[in-house]
């Protein structure tokens, strides 16, 4: 691409910038013009390795030419078609083809624009079903301390990261929370599922015997929490979960907004870890985020009990005008492809020996005080800085990204998940930098 087209903003001010520290960020700005592959490239021409994916979501690479004439195609032939009492074919095709995609028995779709939105969609989905089955007592919302489900008030409610729930008040009433189960010492340093810590899953017998389990409709969990920084789940411990769920008749909620479409190996999170849940959530590597778009699939059963306990007419009071945008439709189909012929989650489980290694070679750097890994994806939790708490993880972020490598950090936890197209040099590119930016900044 010629660089005089790459568009040169001359205002900063006018954005006010999600999750940034928009004070330093405008004073000190760190832009990308396009992207390609594995890579970004900055107005200036320079190259910045993708180390995130985008942001979790680009598991194709970037610029995938296949994606992008599906969505010339169909603006040319309709760039809008509302799905409020009507529809269009190629909503109905791409839910098709996410149905495939999903655990058996969950084959109904709902189309959302983000993970956010999946959130709260399932949620009241889950709400939606027991007043359906005539127990309306079920109002109660389960989460996980350091859960991250997007932020709208739903998903905020139910997730458990301090800094996204203290500026906005009591939030939703009748919500409780599960502990996490990061922080054993018996699993610093795990590759793939820890051994210890299944039995912190039986949290959710000790609000069931707080509140009655004729109160909880549903509990959400990530199948391995991302933006919190790569927690993965104890061996057995999802299971256990599942197994209290069913005992009580509450609903299990999997967030597979960042574990979906082959970032563990397989097509979700569920099928890695053998466990299916009653409702699941997607969104990110859905259209590998060409178009916005996202999606709730639901176990038969619940959508049956919804639909066929209602009177004639809508039976869910709930929607989006953006739900099964043709634009967005057209991005999954394509995408979806891209998946099965390239054949994604077999990528992603060819490469992920040498990726572990390739993290846990960490072990043992300065300030470096635990590896986590699980498929794609990789978490370097750093000691923070007396007094300073996120600042040594901000200054790593930093270093690398002025090196040539884009990594993402959760306070002082330096989180990895390149695109599914990863090769070894790139692995190599990706933490030879990081190695480098920790030891400087502790030099």
């Amino acid at each position: 691409m010629n660089e005089l087209s790459v568009p040169r903003p001359n205002n900063l001010d006018a954005f006010w910038m999600p999750f940034t520290d928009n004070r330093y960020f405008k004073s000190n700005p760190r832009l990308l013009a396009r992207a390609e592959g594995m890579s970004y490239f900055t107005p200036d021409g320079r190259e910045i390795l993708d180390g995130t994916a985008g942001l979790w979501c680009c598991n194709a690479g970037h610029g995938r030419r296949e994606i992008t004439e599906a969505i010339q195609r169909q603006a040319a032939v309709m760039d809008f078609a509302p799905t409020f009492q009507l529809g269009h074919p190629i909503a109905f095709e791409a839910a098709a083809r996410v149905a495939e995609m999903t655990p058996d028995g969950l084959d109904r779709v709902f189309f959302t624009n983000s993970g956010s939105e999946s959130a709260d969609t399932a949620l009241k989905i889950a709400l939606a079903y027991h007043k359906a089955r005539g127990e309306s007592s079920r109002v109660r919302l389960i989460g996980r301390e350091r859960g991250y489900h997007g932020v709208g008030f739903g998903g905020m409610s139910v997730g458990g990261i301090g800094p996204n729930r203290k500026q906005f008040g009591a939030l939703l009433p009748y919500v409780d929370h599960l502990p996490h189960t990061h922080g054993l010492k018996e699993n610093l340093f795990a590759k793939g599922q820890p051994e210890h810590g299944a039995n912190l899953a039986d949290a959710l017998e000790n609000l069931v015997a707080l509140h009655g389990a004729e109160t909880i409709a549903a509990v959400m969990v990530e199948p391995v929490a991302g933006s919190t920084g790569v927690l993965v789940p104890p061996k057995g411990y999802l299971e256990r979960l599942r197994a209290i769920c069913d005992k009580y008749g509450i609903l299990l909620i999997f967030d597979e907004v960042i574990t979906g479409f082959g970032r563990l190996g397989t097509p979700f999170g569920a099928e890695r870890l053998g466990v299916t849940p009653d409702i699941m959530t997607m969104a990110k590597g859905l259209t590998n985020a060409a178009v916005p778009m996202g999606a709730v699939a639901v176990r038969n059963g619940i959508y049956d009990t919804i639909v066929n306990a209602s009177p004639a007419g809508i039976e869910l009071f709930h929607g989006y005008t953006y739900s099964g945008h043709p634009l967005a439709a057209a991005a999954a189909i394509a995408t979806l492809d891209l998946h099965r012929r390239e054949d994604l989650p077999g990528r992603a489980r060819a490469m992920e020996p040498y990726w572990q290694e390739a993290a846990h070679s960490l072990r043992g750097l300065p300030n470096v005080i635990d590896i986590r890994d699980y498929g794609l994806i990789a978490g370097i939790e750093l000691a923070p800085r007396p007094g300073k708490p996120t600042q040594r993880g901000m200054d790593v972020f930093r270093r690398c990204f002025d090196a040539g490598v884009l990594v993402r950090v959760t306070g002082d936890i330096v989180a990895l998940s390149p695109p599914l197209i990863v090769e070894k040099p790139h692995v190599d590119r990706i933490f030879g930098t990081l190695s480098d930016a920790i030891r400087a900044e502790a030099a």
